[in-house]
Order: structure tokens, then C-alpha cells, then sequence
């Protein structure tokens, strides 16, 4: 019997979608004999693949990117991604940048709305639970509501993004997620405004 011929473009196929190395896939395709449905389900039963959902994909790699405005007002951000492969590429510095530009210019406090202090929340319910003036048997969803557009412009997930507003900064991820492949995440920053402290 001959041996199957197994292209990189399976090997990359079948990395991309374990989430296992090169030689893994490899080794599996072999193992299958060129059968890639086969070596799938033979590397997801040995446990080498990642979680199907990209969201739940760890962030490891990345960068840090900074963006200056007139020398006034700046922004730091680390955005994360999965490998260094994909935090090299032009596309991902460029996200990362516009991300920065985003915090400079929109400056909110909060990355998602987890991130929002419980104090700081329960404070805001209690002032707009003193204002309610809305039906009893419907206030908990109406509070519910009104916490969230409270908190819409101080949480960069739910900002409208600036370079194309139809859009959150929360969809241009998911886009970006989309284009590499890999989970992104945005797991902190700062931003500095000349005279303006904290």
C-alpha cells in the first residue's frame, strides 16, 4: 500500500484547529495515514486539543503598545493574543495601537464590565435606586438597564469605537478574532494626561 501524502497545508490545517504544534499534527496525520478527519479525533481523544471556543483560548502572548498625543495626553495598553507568530504581524501592532489611541482619546476607567469594582457598582444602584420613579414589579430590570448606561462610556469593551463608530470597540475584537484566528484580550492600561492626576 502507498504512502499517503500528507501536505503542509493539512499539518497547518490540523494545528490551526487542535491547537497542537506542528510536529503533533504531523505525527498524527502520519499515524492516520493521511485521514484528517481520523487525525483529529485521534488528537482530541489524547487530549491535545484546546478549547473549541476561541474565547476560552489562554492569552499568553502579545505586546504592550503606547500612543502619544501631542505630547499631553498618552496611553499604554497590553493586548494579548496566543502566539508570538501573531503578535509580530503588522495587523496585531496595529490594533494594539488603535487601542491606545482609543484609551487616549475616550479615556474610560474599566476594560469590561467584570471589571468594575463592586462598591463602585453597588453605589451607582443606590443612587438611582433614590431617583426611581418606574413601575415596582419592574425596577430590578429597569436599575439593571440603567447601570449599564451609566457605566457604557467608562467601559472600553462597550465604547462606540472611534475610527468607526457603527461598531464597539468589544465588535472590532471579535473581527480581529475572526481575521487571526487566535483569542485577543485586553488585559489592563493606563492613561496619562499632562497636570491631571488620579
Amino acid at each position: 500500500m502507498a504512502k499517503a501524502e500528507i501536505s503542509i497545508e493539512q499539518i497547518k490545517k490540523l494545528k490551526e484547529l487542535s491547537g497542537a504544534g506542528l510536529t503533533d499534527a504531523k505525527k498524527a496525520l502520519v499515524e492516520a495515514g493521511g485521514d484528517f478527519d481520523k487525525a483529529l479525533e485521534a488528537m482530541r481523544k489524547k487530549g491535545l486539543t484546546k478549547a473549541e471556543k476561541r474565547g476560552d483560548r489562554e492569552t499568553r502572548e502579545g505586546l504592550v503598545e503606547a500612543y502619544i498625543h501631542d505630547g499631553r495626553l498618552g496611553a499604554i495598553v497590553e493586548v494579548n493574543c496566543e502566539t508570538s507568530f501573531v503578535a509580530k504581524t503588522d495587523e496585531f501592532k496595529t490594533l494594539a495601537h488603535q487601542i491606545a489611541m482609543q484609551i487616549a482619546s475616550m479615556n474610560p476607567l474599566y476594560v469590561s464590565e467584570e471589571d468594575i469594582p463592586e462598591d463602585v457598582r453597588k453605589a451607582k444602584i443606590k443612587e438611582l435606586e433614590t431617583n426611581f420613579k418606574g413601575p415596582e414589579n419592574m425596577k430590578d430590570k429597569i436599575l439593571e438597564g440603567q447601570v449599564k448606561k451609566a457605566f457604557a462610556d467608562k467601559v472600553l469593551m462597550n465604547q462606540p469605537y472611534i475610527l468607526d463608530d457603527t461598531k464597539t470597540v468589544e465588535q472590532f475584537i471579535k473581527e480581529a478574532i475572526a481575521k487571526t484566528g487566535e483569542n485577543i484580550t485586553i488585559r489592563q492600561f493606563k492613561r496619562i494626561e499632562l497636570g491631571v492626576t488620579e
